[in-house]
């Protein structure tokens, strides 16, 4: 991997190439996820079909990395066209282990942060599926879907920004700092290293952050960011059984507002 084509915003060295094939391996894990690559685009697209076969689109990449990941084996063409569709190997599931346990690449694998007892914990993200997808599949009262598709992309939009901020300098960020009730809030502001990519989502998680404020910011971190499930949600922040969905949805619904009216869109990318 020491011969790869940059991606805008990103620096072209082994460390970050790791990340973002990191990044990509771990999104095709996800049930039903495909890496779409259109001709005479420059970008190629994560998109994931849910179950009642709507798809989304939850990650984005050069188009010229996915023949990096093609030419090692861990992503393979499973429909040629004008559209061509990869689906992970073997091997790349191999290669997603073995980033995810390197303890070189913790800044990119998980965010530290404080426990209940004070010390120090590692999240690691689920590569198989989010807490929001498996929310998404239940039925509310009415029998309409409990989570809309917009609002599943509002998640999905918050969790790309999040591990896009991983990439790079300076990503040892403690995001709980903007969650705690009565503390200032602020965030880095983009350009400060000239690695734009990495420092524009930072700042997006921020203020996204900032917007929901603590509770409803509190679970959409841990749940769309850290992919922590919603009963460890409950146990941390002392809430009651099945109340988590709830304030799920609520945060969920103020975060597509965010989107909608600070940044004017909830796309990927």
């Amino acid at each position: 991997m020491s011969d790869m084509p940059s991606t805008k915003g990103f620096k072209n060295d082994a460390a970050n190439m790791d990340q973002q094939t990191l990044r990509i391996l771990r999104r095709l894990c996800e049930a039903g996820s495909v890496l779409a690559v259109a001709e005479g685009m420059e970008t190629a697209v994560v998109v994931r079909e849910n179950a009642n076969g709507a798809t989304s689109k939850t990650a984005s990449v050069s188009a010229e990395f996915v023949s990096v990941l093609a030419l090692n084996a861990w992503i393979e063409c499973a429909k040629l066209g004008r559209i061509s569709r990869y689906k992970i190997t073997a091997a790349g599931r191999g290669k997603l282990a073995e980033l995810s346990d390197n303890d070189a690449h913790t800044k990119s694998t998980g965010n530290p942060s404080s426990d209940e007892d004070g010390g120090r914990r590692r999240v690691r993200y689920n590569t198989a599926e989010s807490p929001v997808a498996a929310l998404s599949r239940r039925k509310d009262k009415d029998g309409s879907q409990f989570l809309s598709e917009a609002l599943v992309n509002a998640a999905e939009r918050l969790r790309e920004d999040f591990e896009l901020a991983q990439m790079g300098p300076s990503v040892a960020q403690n995001w709980d700092n903007f969650l705690i009730a009565g503390r200032k809030q602020g965030g880095q502001s983009a350009g400060n290293d000239g690695f734009n990519g990495p420092s524009e989502a930072r700042e997006r998680v921020a203020k996204a952050l900032q917007y929901l404020g603590p509770g409803l910011g509190d679970i959409a971190l841990k749940c769309c960011c850290y992919l922590e499930g919603l009963e460890t949600a409950e146990k941390r922040m002392g809430w009651s059984a099945r109340s988590g969905k709830i304030v799920l949805r609520i945060a969920l619904q103020r975060l597509l507002q965010f989107y909608e009216t600070e940044l004017g869109d909830v796309l990927i990318g």
